[in-house]
């Protein structure tokens, strides 16, 4: 039986300790602030970020890991491992999967494969996941790459946002948006799905704005990250609740690290979920 490799990036905001115990590769996309770049890190580590960026006049800009970053990894995993399956984040959101890509050609190696997720954040972190599950249960390489093929398509991402001002900024939302947003506390349902951003629905209010979202959530949902940006307590109230609704569901509470949250800015919170 094939040593399957995963590779996946730092957008799926996987748990330091789960990638280190499952021999996880986390290449880490980056982002200059306030004239010094990073490297994005783990959960936990992002709290002092989104202050930083509550306070500042900067605005990040987020760059993909570059092709030698992918080559590296990929020359040391076949050290051990015999192919190498490659998760990124939603090649609409980021040139991730591109990068991963062309790092694959340039290596001309034919034991590297290359999955656009189409998802982010939590959602990528579970077909992570599944793919960790079904090495372990002995399933090949063309199964694993099946399932995610087909689990993608049963996924979504709602959130809403504690003010439009950062996806302004992010150059994600018309400045028109922006205002409408701002005034009369209408907040916006902003949807994630089939590796686009769109507009749900708007209401009046964030506790409306949450309500809504969680009456989207199917009814056969079986797994449902709650994510949120410094708004723990939002979360877990929110997690109750879906608790209640779905009993059978999975759920878990992730914090949005600052290549995803950048654009979303503090108080945000939503759902990723799949079916």
């Amino acid at each position: 039986m094939n040593k399957i490799k995963i590779i996946t990036d730092s957008t799926s905001y996987i748990d330091k300790d789960y990638a280190l115990e499952k021999d996880i590769s986390i290449i880490p996309l980056s982002y200059t602030f306030e004239g010094e770049t990073y490297k994005e890190g783990f959960t936990g580590e992002f709290d002092d970020f989104f202050e930083r960026l509550s306070k500042s006049k900067d605005f990040p800009v987020t760059s993909q890991p570059s092709t030698g970053d992918f080559l590296k990894e990929y020359e040391e995993a076949l050290k051990k491992y015999d192919e190498i399956v490659v998760l990124t984040i939603s090649s609409k959101l980021s040139g991730t999967y591109n990068n991963a890509l062309l790092a694959r050609s340039m290596s001309e190696e034919d034991r590297i494969f290359v999955v656009d997720s189409k998802q982010a954040a939590s959602n990528l972190k579970i077909l992570v996941e599944d793919a960790i599950d079904m090495i372990e249960s002995g399933k090949n390489r063309e199964e694993i790459i099946s399932h995610i093929v087909e689990k993608e398509k049963r996924m979504a991402i709602y959130f809403t946002v504690g003010t439009l001002e950062y996806l302004k900024r992010g150059g994600r939302l018309s400045a028109i948006s922006s205002i409408i947003g701002s005034v009369l506390n209408i907040k916006p349902i902003i949807s994630f799905k089939d590796g686009e951003l769109g507009l749900l629905e708007k209401t009046r209010g964030k506790n409306k704005a949450v309500k809504k979202i969680i009456e989207t959530i199917p009814s056969d949902v079986k797994r449902i990250g709650v994510c949120h940006i410094l708004n723990y307590d939002e979360a877990v109230s929110l997690k109750e609740k879906l608790i209640e609704e779905f009993p059978k569901a999975l759920i878990t509470i992730d914090e949005l690290g600052p290549i995803v949250g950048a654009h979303l800015g503090p108080e945000t919170i939503g759902v990723c979920y799949s079916c």
